[in-house]
């Protein structure tokens, strides 16, 4: 069972040890549930494998502090090990370090200056169709209301503003078929994907910036599929292609884009996800940004900060783990960000 007395990095090692691929996460969230159940200043509700821990002492502003207990599939790198001040294994990163420090502020902060909803979700490293704050956002939508929502994402303990949007689409090319032994007589749909490959290699992505953030953008092919038989000139090949836009273009503008890139080609989307403005001048995230310190930065990448922005809610990313470290087989937390992330967080929610 978690001990919520143990120190960040043991209960780090702890949450570790308890996989929690995405749709795996139940025997997780039962564990929290149970631990936070124990803590009398907490009142503590379940929707599917998602918790909901709240403060109510009648303060005026609430603030949501969420963070998803599952992970990306293990990778040999289960169970965790410690070398040094470095703590290795699937999802210290992404993001059972930050799980650890909401559960111990959770348990240790009984008078917080702002009401506080800890949030412990499900599936968000899968299909956004299966993501549990999506599915807590039907069914108990009053979990999510706040004046400002901090997702514990890997920011190496900075703020993270808002979110790239991101989308996918089919690039489809066309060819005619033929005999290989006769393929003057057809057109290689794969011979003609260097047309494409061409416009994505020589692209030039924008770099914007909003609220002094500057959000890079990428376009890229990742996926390839063609082919009928080994003797068949192919007649149709497709190019998926990954598109993340800064959130001042919605997903109309960046699918329009795509296709203007890619022009002539027929570009089918496939699915998209709009990114979120910082809103960093709002009152309740600048005074998270002041009691963090330094400069925010923009998150290259889709989170659920887009959930909260599309219900009118400021959110920021902030958590002890480094994103460039998330999803890899090598994945490791530094252990003093896990307590440096706790005594941040600590001093947010006592003054």
């Amino acid at each position: 069972m978690i001990d919520l007395t143990l120190p960040g990095d043991a209960l780090t090692a702890s949450l570790v040890d308890v996989p929690s691929v995405s749709g795996s996460e139940s025997r997780l969230a039962d564990e929290v549930e149970a631990a936070l159940k124990s803590v009398p200043h907490l009142s503590v509700e379940r929707d599917g494998d998602a918790v909901l821990a709240r403060t109510d002492t009648g303060q005026p502003q609430r603030v949501v502090i969420a963070g998803h207990l599952d992970t990306v599939p293990v990778a040999d790198n289960l169970p965790s090990r410690r070398d040094g001040e470095r703590l290795f294994g699937c999802g210290t990163s992404d993001m059972k370090a930050g799980i650890a420090v909401m559960l111990r502020v959770a348990a240790t902060t009984p008078s917080p200056r702002h009401d506080v909803s800890w949030l412990f979700y499900d599936n968000e490293e899968t299909d956004a169709a299966h993501n549990g704050l999506g599915r807590v956002s039907r069914n108990t939508g009053h979990w999510l209301k706040a004046d400002l929502a901090i997702l514990m994402e890997p920011t190496a303990n900075r703020v993270e503003a808002g979110c790239q949007g991101t989308l996918r689409a089919l690039v489809v090319v066309p060819g005619r078929r033929a005999h290989s032994a006769r393929s003057w007589l057809g057109d290689n749909a794969i011979h003609r994907t260097s047309e494409v490959l061409r416009k994505l290699a020589d692209y030039e992505a924008r770099r914007v910036t909003i609220d002094g953030c500057e959000y890079r953008e990428g376009l890229s092919a990742v996926r390839i599929e063609g082919g009928v038989s080994g003797n068949v000139v192919p007649d149709r090949c497709t190019i998926t292609v990954n598109y993340r836009f800064a959130p001042d273009r919605d997903e109309a503008a960046a699918l329009a884009h795509v296709q203007e890139v890619l022009d002539p080609f027929e570009c089918v989307l496939t699915d998209s996800a709009p990114g979120a403005l910082p809103r960093l001048g709002e009152p309740a995230a600048a005074e998270f940004v002041d009691a963090v310190g330094g400069d925010p930065i923009a998150k290259l990448g889709w989170t659920d900060v887009a959930r909260f922005f599309a219900l009118g809610i400021p959110a920021v990313n902030f958590g002890p783990g480094d994103p460039n470290l998330a999803h890899t087989r090598e994945e490791y937390v530094e252990i003093p960000r896990i307590a440096q992330c706790e005594r941040v967080l600590r001093s947010y929610l006592t003054g």
